[in-house]
């Protein structure tokens, strides 16, 4: 995997190319202020003051008696004020703005990532945002965005950069209506479409085996018209949502190589267990024994049947 692989999959880079067969989306540069505010854990977790006078927790109750609050007397911290919270009110109303020209609600997401371990944080359980102080506890608060921020190239062979010179935030329309067993994630090796997988792992969806062979022809129609002759690399994954009327929609890229891969042997899919699955802890032992010891070795072994039957056949 190369830098400049890494690169097209950023949102800012591929979006524009795709805005016709993707999902609506406001894409905004952050302050580099903001960036070090998402890294700065030296201190208390502080929300950004809002200018809109906006919570991301409105039903929180702050109680002023509490001991949290009260400075002891004779203390070294007596004379010290607290520090205050960090403000970004420029950019604060770019969102607000964007945020209503999409309908009232967004998820959020950097560069390649978005704040999927940070949801349960949310009043909404989900990442479905209204306000920038929403935004800003979801990112404030994952790991995952840890990944953008400072990890983005760790694989890459060529690495020169640590993370890249500019940070986006992309607003997405919010779907209410979007259905986690239709999106895919499908595989490109060498320009060619070599597998389409499920893309929440989860859960098990039975009404999917009925409508198997439609979907991968529709998805293998979409590749070839929309994404194929578009998309720069040779080997990448990328993932489309299936709407009710059998419309394909773009959602994301991601390089080959990169964490939270999925893969297709024969008729059984795995998984290859990463930081933004949202797969079980006990689904990462692979240790013998383990069950998943044993499905690696399985897949292995496919890889390098099918390796071995493409050789042949060239």
């Amino acid at each position: 995997m190369k830098e400049e692989e890494v690169n097209r999959c950023q949102i800012q880079e591929w979006y524009p190319k795709f805005k016709s067969v993707s999902i609506k989306t406001i894409i905004h540069e952050l302050p580099e202020s903001f960036i070090q505010y998402l890294l700065d854990d030296s201190g208390t977790f502080l929300l950004p003051a809002s200018v809109l006078d906006e919570d991301a927790l409105p039903n929180r109750v702050q109680n002023p008696d509490d001991e949290d609050f009260q400075v002891s007397e004779g203390s070294a911290d007596e004379a010290e004020e607290p520090s205050p919270p960090p403000s970004f009110p420029e950019l604060e109303l770019k969102i607000k703005e964007s945020i209503e020209s999409l309908g009232g609600a967004v998820f959020p997401k950097l560069n390649w990532s978005a704040p999927k371990d940070s949801a349960w944080i949310s009043t909404c359980g989900s990442l479905r945002c209204t306000s920038f102080s929403e935004i800003a506890l979801l990112f404030r608060a994952s790991d995952s965005l840890v990944h953008d921020l400072c990890h983005a190239y760790d694989s890459c062979q060529d690495k020169s950069l640590t993370r890249p010179q500019n940070f986006f935030l992309a607003l997405r329309k919010w779907y209410p209506s979007l259905q986690p067993d239709m999106e895919f994630r499908c595989f490109v090796r060498d320009r060619k479409l070599v597998g389409i997988s499920q893309r929440e792992v989860t859960t098990f969806y039975p009404p999917l085996l009925e409508k198997k062979s439609n979907l991968q022809l529709l998805i293998q129609g979409f590749f070839n018209s929309y994404v194929r002759d578009k998309f720069e690399s040779e080997n990448y994954s990328f993932d489309v949502y299936v709407t009710r009327d059998e419309r394909v929609k773009v959602m994301d890229f991601n390089p080959w190589g990169g964490h939270a891969e999925f893969r297709i042997i024969e008729e059984h899919c795995g998984v290859r267990p990463g930081l933004k699955t949202a797969v079980p802890y006990d689904y990462l032992d692979t240790t013998p024994g383990s069950g998943w010891d044993q499905f690696l070795r399985n897949a292995h072994e496919e890889l390098q049947r099918q390796t071995m039957s493409t050789d042949a056949g060239a």
